[in-house]
């Protein structure tokens, strides 16, 4: 009998055990099937479940001393320091040495975002993601863990793909729907360069959550390509027409404008052949080493770029001169001292970087939106002196679109007031003139636009959305078009002003000036 009586006392016993401290590799899917917020089971069982098999992948479990501090690492990205006094207030009122510290991570996705309330800590964009896709949940002792004098330290490593990174934890909806939202209460955020340091004064499911760097998919990407090909191709072909034009009209009527058009469309006309040069032979290369073509060809393509940039500053300064100093000013060799810091200033730059062995094949280094490595190749600068690249073809050219785009402004308000200064009656025919003289303002104004390099400008939208990169890419590939549209203009403008004793003076001073020589 009493053996019998001891066999049921020893079930019983094991059986409560059992209820007691269920298998850990369990908790999550049981709290996802209970009638709780699965956040809250999952919080309360993993301080009381127990291991199995020590081989949980991405899961602490064990006990710490609260007398120093704890440090772990769930994940290579992800690293918990939690100070001691933080381990000692999880303790509460226990006479243990030692307090139960629970780590590891969680797939993102299985927190659904509830609607978001108003106030200043939740800041969150739904555009925005969760580094990495996964969530920290830190868990230790038995008893809540917050307000915490000396902050917990919780670390999330990046690969510098991501901008614009915030640490968050997750708080329940009041509506107990198993829903929450992202809070940044009681955490800051630094980022090194190439990871994230939360601070934080308690303890939950925490993440960082960032707007990533725009990624392209493989199919726009082609599209892009194509865009950018074409469009290379008719500008090289429409700027051999505009430079005829140029010439035809320089033989006709010289003007130190038109002569200005013609060198700087001869710079683009090198840059997108040379662009297209590049492409070709790196292609040709097929994978293999770079030889003394494909460096000639990335020198040839950077002085190019800086040329094309040069003469556009020129063009904006011939608009200073044009519209801020005097009409007919003297000055002798005007196009000769142009062209010497045209042509001079990129052939020095482009003879120095030479020397200096920056030129080779430049692989970027990006991915597209499932994650691939990108394989694009041309003949640049080699990846490994993208130094010089950021100070000549970013600094340079960021400066020359200021400067335009003061000068666009300029020609905008003195053309706004040539028109309020010559107001006429308000008869139909007097209307129809002024909605005319309207639409030749309109259209010398985005033909400048387009003289002066602004285009160039929407570089920053390609940060911001694929519509952005598609509207870059088409408007600077067919920069030659629109130049040729340009030249057009400027031709009909002369031959209508010579048929005609009336000019317009606005666009008459803006399209065609002459220096003396």
């Amino acid at each position: 009998m009493w053996t019998s009586l001891f066999s049921l006392v020893l079930a019983w016993l094991s059986t409560n055990q059992a209820l007691a401290s269920e298998n850990c590799e369990n908790v999550f899917d049981k709290c996802q099937q209970g009638d709780v917020p699965w956040t809250r089971c999952y919080e309360d069982r993993i301080a009381s479940c127990r291991l199995r098999s020590r081989r949980m992948i991405n899961f602490i479990h064990r006990r710490v001393s609260w007398t120093q501090e704890a440090e772990e690492s769930p994940t290579p990205q992800h690293k918990v320091q939690i100070s001691s006094s933080a381990l000692w207030r999880s303790k509460g009122a226990d006479s243990e040495d030692e307090v139960l510290l629970v780590a590891t991570v969680i797939n993102s996705t299985y927190f659904k975002l509830s609607p978001r309330p108003r106030g200043r800590h939740f800041t969150l964009d739904r555009q925005s993601t969760v580094l990495g896709g996964l969530v920290l949940v830190v868990r230790v002792g038995n008893h809540p863990v917050q307000n915490l004098s000396q902050a917990i330290k919780l670390t999330f490593k990046h690969n510098k793909q991501v901008e614009d990174g915030a640490c968050m934890f997750w708080q329940e909806s009041p509506l107990e729907d198993g829903t929450g939202y992202w809070s940044t209460v009681g955490c800051e955020t630094s980022d090194t360069g190439s990871e994230f340091v939360c601070s934080c004064n308690h303890l939950s499911f925490f993440a960082v959550l960032v707007n990533p760097v725009l990624s392209v998919e493989e199919s726009h990407a082609v599209n892009l390509s194509y865009i950018t090909y074409i469009g290379s191709a008719l500008t090289i072909f429409f700027s051999v027409i505009s430079l005829i034009i140029y010439i035809c009209l320089q033989r006709r009527r010289p003007e130190k404008a038109i002569g200005v058009h013609l060198q700087l469309t001869g710079a683009m006309l090198c840059l997108h052949l040379s662009f297209l040069l590049c492409c070709f032979w790196v292609w040709q290369l097929n994978g293999k080493e770079e030889d003394w073509v494909c460096r000639g060809l990335g020198l040839f393509l950077h002085w190019s770029l800086l040329a094309t940039f040069s003469w556009m500053a020129l063009e904006g300064f011939h608009l200073y001169l044009l519209l801020v100093q005097v009409f007919n000013i003297y000055v002798r060799r005007y196009l000769l001292k142009l062209s010497l810091v045209g042509w001079g200033l990129p052939t020095l730059i482009a003879v120095v970087c030479g020397i200096s062995g920056v030129y080779g094949k430049y692989r970027p280094e990006s991915r597209d939106a499932n994650n691939h490595s990108s394989t694009a190749e041309i003949c640049w600068m080699s990846s490994h002196r993208l130094s010089v690249s950021y100070v000549t073809i970013v600094a340079f050219p960021c400066l020359v679109i200021l400067c335009n785009s003061c000068m666009l402004g300029l020609v905008v308000f003195k053309l706004w007031r040539l028109r309020t200064g010559s107001r006429g009656g308000s008869s139909k025919k007097m209307n129809r003139e002024k909605w005319m003289k309207l639409w030749r303002d309109c259209a010398t104004v985005l033909g400048l636009s387009f003289v002066l390099g602004l285009p160039w400008g929407l570089a920053s939208t390609t940060y911001v959305s694929l519509a952005g990169i598609y509207v870059f890419t088409v408007l600077n590939s067919l920069q030659g078009v629109f130049m040729f549209l340009w030249s057009v203009a400027i031709s009909c403008k002369s031959r209508s002003d010579n048929n005609s004793s009336t000019r317009d003076p606005s666009t008459q001073k803006v399209m065609i000036t002459s220096f003396n020589n």
